[in-house]
């Protein structure tokens, strides 16, 4: 058939293959691009989302049209944030993990009432925005800084102050005002940002309104990482400019540090974090009690923390006396909220063991001597998780022996509150798959413990065996 007839076979397949084989010409070329990109750090954001949206184009060269590619490929490129060049400044914004944060580095502007930070260019460049929650854990409930690198020079307001320092803005909401969140989401956080700067940084901090102890409470804290007031960004209405800005905390593990990870080439650790608070709060002690040969007698101290509510140890002078048995000079105290960080600090630095129900008590571990012991009593309903999560690593980081001991059905009040047959008993994943806010109020809220001694005893004879081999 001439004219409008079908095309023949053999010329169909042939242009077919041609079109595959562009295709996969372009496929090449965009991956050896966003290969260089990663390389060179100039992607803004997840490495994980390139190799995302490489799969995606991949997963494209099937189509029989490479007009598909080259739109993917296009999409890429427009959703990609490249930093400007070096003369305009430069966006480096982190969208990883549980954080989001960005380090803005040029001419920078903050304006604390419209909670801002805008980069200026030194020429004309492309306008960029991100929102970017100052705190750690990026569902907290905090106002959002909005980030512009904009995109002509004469849209910057003046600066009203100009600083010669860089500086790190965060929030202290979220769930401030929880002693484990505040060491976990904020003042480890803090550290890793601003330890590379030796004191020449400043700390803009939205949200004080709603923690308004909080700066109190850890004033000698800011102090050893910055040699320069704090600036309420909620009631600063000044144009500020700085060369840098990081906006926003990593949190890159829970309670911890990763060394690798840490900004500025410093490789951080817990261990220099708790270095750091000894060396804030001028606390004594260095190193834990070992067999003193002078002194054979002299005992290592137990510290029993005395939970006032939920959680509470019902024979606390048992456990004692069991401490004391096992060779401890042991002692049972609350760690009043009310003390200052300095006093608190001095009182746990004077033992050489933590002992205490899952709790954000157990965050004084930071003050413990290197080589000291942290025994974390878990409450009976498979929380070993949850506590180990918060606790386990973290205090091994610190330079500190982890134990801890588990609860059985027998040692807990929801035997006698609930009954044997009660699911948060009989079937604690039950409560588990119901959600988190059955397994916080059943085993958390709900629940006291009464320890068995003899139980007990092998984990205290671990942890004065540790302190002895030191």
């Amino acid at each position: 058939m001439r004219g409008g007839g079908e095309a023949k076979p053999g010329k169909s397949q042939k242009s077919s293959a041609q079109r595959h084989l562009n295709a996969g010409f372009v496929v090449v070329g965009l991956l050896m691009l966003l290969a260089y990109l990663v390389a060179q750090h100039f992607v803004v954001g997840s490495r994980h989302v390139v190799i995302t949206e490489a799969q995606v184009i991949m997963d494209n060269v099937k189509a029989p049209d490479e007009t598909v590619v080259i739109a993917e490929a296009q999409r890429i490129m427009d959703n990609t944030k490249i930093p400007s060049e070096t003369e305009n400044g430069k966006v480096v914004c982190n969208m990883e993990g549980r954080s989001d944060t960005c380090e803005v580095d040029g001419d920078v502007r903050t304006n604390g009432t419209a909670l801002s930070v805008t980069l200026v260019p030194a020429s004309r460049s492309e306008r960029h925005e991100w929102m970017i929650r100052p705190y750690s854990r990026r569902f907290a409930s905090v106002r959002k800084v909005t980030v512009t690198q904009l995109q002509d020079r004469a849209d910057a307001a003046p600066c009203a102050v100009t600083h010669d320092v860089p500086a790190v803005l965060f929030a202290i909401g979220g769930y401030a005002g929880n002693y484990w969140h505040d060491y976990a989401d904020i003042l480890v956080p803090l550290f890793v940002a601003s330890r590379r700067y030796n004191g020449e940084v400043k700390f803009l901090i939205s949200n004080i309104r709603f923690q308004p102890r909080w700066l109190a409470k850890y004033k000698a804290f800011l102090q050893g990482l910055s040699l320069y007031d704090a600036v309420d960004m909620d009631g600063d209405a000044q144009v500020r400019c700085f060369p840098h800005v990081t906006v926003g905390l990593r949190l890159d593990k829970e309670f911890s540090i990763v060394p690798e990870l840490v900004p500025g080439g410093r490789r951080l650790s817990m261990a220099d974090f708790t270095r750091f608070l000894r060396e804030t709060y001028a606390l004594p002690r260095g190193s834990a009690a070992s067999r003193d040969r002078e002194q054979p007698h002299k005992k290592p101290r137990l510290l029993l923390i005395h939970r006032g509510h939920y959680r509470r140890i019902t024979n606390e002078p048992e456990v004692a006396r069991a401490a004391e048995a096992a060779g401890f000079e042991a002692v049972v105290a609350e760690l009043r909220g009310d003390a200052t960080e300095a006093e608190q600090a001095r009182v746990v630095n004077s033992f050489d063991v933590v002992l205490g129900v899952h709790g954000a008590g157990l965050t004084n571990a930071v003050f413990l001597p290197p080589g000291g012991v942290l025994i974390q009593v878990v409450p009976y309903g498979k929380m070993e998780y949850i506590a180990r999560a918060e606790f386990s690593e973290p205090a091994t980081d610190m330079g500190l022996k982890y134990l801890d001991y588990s609860v059985s059905a027998e040692e807990s009040s929801l035997m006698e509150t609930l009954g044997p047959e009660h699911p948060a008993v009989k079937d604690p994943d039950s409560v588990h798959r119901s959600g988190w806010d059955q397994v916080f109020e059943l085993y958390l809220a709900k629940q006291n413990v009464r320890i068995n001694v003899t139980r007990f005893a092998p984990t205290l004879a671990q942890a004065l065996d540790h302190l002895r081999q030191q």
